[in-house]
């Protein structure tokens, strides 16, 4: 970071540098009357007996989109932004459909560094850019902050993120610059960010360096960011958009895309169930293609001339014991080799540290490199009093951003993390770029775009603002004891016997914050089906989850469970490993399956898991973190 002036306020509110980005207006809900309806929708979605519909019924919905009767918007892709905007686009009254050719949350939205985000360092450039531009992103993203965590609050919350400084200086830089971040958050402000002294700081965070290169900390400044467990909240949108009525179906590939007689516009698109082989037809008035990294590629199927727009970036972290943070304290490295602000964060009783931002290849499953994990542990290490160690990484990852190109820049890091809204070819609308903070606006401005190719006529407008995802509705942060008072953990035991066992705190608070109200219907099932026993040592998830998510979340392979129901791929790689044929055995249960299909489910999450670099499936040689 360079140097902070008072003045620039002013400068910014006068200046205008930024990228050009495509924004359709918002419709607002009273510009259709929809107040009455937002009131229906909430308790449609939100009713005690809601439940899913099967995935043979949204199936044979899409099957049911032809010529004469399609849908108005079928969206291709199930990360943040596809299943935003199918929610969106159903709650307007609209016809929707969506397919994703693995899971929800497969790619890159369950591989984000997990918060909510204005971007400290956007609002630094643009301060010192002069950048107008940048400016509006942040105080934009850090208004979708707190809808998101308003929305999903079993699932988001306030994480305070304390930043070292080693000089006065840097003392008072640091805290103008978070101040001036809480400024401009305004209304929407977490907490307000506060110095802490030197001896203030240690008692908050015991593994904080307080000598080390030649240095000696001055104090800290911390500010609050909100923090998120992704792919739960992308699973709990996809299945908010199916309570609502889209026809949401994970692991259906687009094979083509169809256009209409004059091959003038994009009408529909084949798609393949890669759970049965299956092959269908799908027609709709506009497809928006919400494909993340892949969307080059589909717009390459309409049109095998179409320019490249995606210049994917990659991002690793790593998962690192408890230990190395506290719980409920982040820390912020702010200066790193390649110019990026590195995270240490407490997540899920482990420690988060990410991320890295390198140009890549696009690929289905990246994988981490030695290098960039290297280069974490190094940023890291500068700033703690422990050893830090390469065996201690208990799992590491590797995500792709979808970074919208600028031609001038020179390289991914100072690309906008802006969203760009195209449609190169009639019936094809695109939206790429972003960021997780920012879905729901993006998704917003999709269905927008949507509206204006297909003259779509939607009854309602833009419900988003404030509409909970599912079990999000009326939760309340101490209804776990709910769960720990009134529920057992029914466990069968090696020889068949069925033991009760407590539903202890760990468990019941696990459960409250990932499945929110719906966390009594899995307590349920521990008690009534003795599914109650822990898959893996050290963690809180139940068996009774791989039952509910088969039947609730459109669970459908083991790699599913094991990375994006449940988080265990992501925190310990051996731990999801071990956890592995009893989860297959239960989904084997709930779905029929037979011996080959188990064996080809074990065999496939084993070479999933391979792909997380963790310290006992990662070769490595390190003279430094040993």
């Amino acid at each position: 970071m360079r140097k902070l002036t008072v003045a620039v306020g002013a400068v910014i509110a006068t200046t205008y540098g930024g990228a050009v980005i495509l924004h359709n207006p918002s419709i607002s809900a009273s510009d259709y009357g929809g107040g009455s309806h937002l009131e229906t929708l909430r308790k449609k979605l939100h009713a005690p007996d809601a439940v899913v519909p099967s995935r043979e019924t949204l199936q044979s919905a899409l099957k049911a989109a032809n010529k004469a009767n399609p849908l108005d918007v079928l969206v291709i892709g199930g990360g943040a932004t596809g299943t935003g905007a199918a929610l969106d686009a159903v709650t307007r009254g609209l016809k929707v459909g969506l397919v994703e050719r693995e899971d929800f949350a497969s790619g890159t939205s369950s591989r984000s560094t997990k918060l909510l985000h204005g971007g400290v360092r956007y609002l630094e450039k643009a301060v010192f850019n002069l950048d107008y531009g940048q400016y509006k992103l942040v105080l934009h993203a850090l208004d979708e902050r707190k809808r998101v965590i308003d929305n999903a609050p079993h699932l988001c919350h306030a994480l305070p993120c304390m930043t070292p400084c080693f000089s006065w200086f840097e003392v008072v830089y640091y805290w103008a610059g978070l101040k001036m971040y809480d400024l401009v958050a305004g209304r929407q402000l977490l907490h307000l960010s506060r110095y802490y002294s030197r001896k203030e700081s240690v008692e908050l965070f015991p593994t904080l360096a307080r000598e080390g290169n030649g240095r000696s900390l001055s104090g800290t400044v911390v500010y609050y960011d909100g923090q998120m467990n992704d792919s739960r909240l992308n699973v709990g949108l996809a299945c908010t958009a199916a309570l609502a009525g889209a026809a949401v179906l994970n692991h259906a590939e687009v094979v083509s895309l169809l256009k209409d007689d004059a091959g003038q516009r994009i009408i529909g698109a084949r798609i393949r169930n890669n759970l049965t082989g299956e092959e269908f037809d799908t027609y709709a008035k506009v497809i928006v293609n919400a494909s993340g990294p892949f969307c080059d590629a589909l717009r390459k199927m309409a049109d095998k001339n179409a320019q490249e727009m995606i210049a994917p970036s990659s991002g690793v972290h790593i998962i690192l014991p408890d230990y190395y943070s506290p719980e409920g304290m982040g820390l912020i490295v702010p200066k790193t080799k390649d110019g990026r602000v590195v995270f240490m964060l407490p997540w899920m009783g482990r420690t988060i540290a990410g991320t890295t931002d390198s140009n890549t290849s696009i690929t289905y499953l990246p994988e981490p490199h030695e290098d960039e994990i290297q280069f974490i542990l190094d940023a890291i290490s500068d700033y703690l009093n422990v050893k830090v160690r390469r065996a201690d990484v208990l799992s590491a990852w590797s995500g792709i951003r979808p970074l919208a190109v600028d031609p001038t820049a020179k390289n991914t890091e100072s690309i906008s993390r802006d969203h760009i809204v195209c449609e190169d070819y009639p019936g094809l609308v695109t939206i790429t770029g972003g960021k997780w903070t920012t879905y729901r606006s993006m998704a917003e401005d999709a269905v927008n775009a949507a509206i204006k190719s297909g003259k779509l006529t939607p009854a309602y407008g833009c419900m988003t603002n404030n509409l909970s995802i599912v079990g999000g509705e009326g939760w309340d942060p101490s209804s776990f004891t709910v769960l720990a008072q009134q529920y057992k953990r029914m466990k069968s035991t090696h020889s068949g016997k069925v033991v009760p066992g407590v539903m202890d705190s760990a468990a019941a608070r696990h459960l409250s914050h990932a499945y929110g109200t719906l966390a009594e219907r899995v307590a349920a099932i521990a008690q009534n089906e003795n599914l109650g026993k822990r898959l893996a040592h050290g963690y809180p998830y139940l068996e009774a989850e791989v039952a509910y998510c088969a039947r609730n979340e459109y669970c459908e392979s083991a790699i599913d469970f094991i990375a994006r129901r449940t988080r265990l791929a992501f925190l310990e790689t051996d731990a999801a490993r071990r956890a592995l044929p009893r989860v297959i055995e239960i989904l084997a249960n709930e779905h029929k399956w037979d011996n080959s299909r188990e064996k080809e489910e074990l065999q496939k999450a084993t070479d999933f898991l391979k792909t997380f670099k963790s310290s006992k499936n990662a070769q490595f040689h390190d003279g430094k973190h040993t």
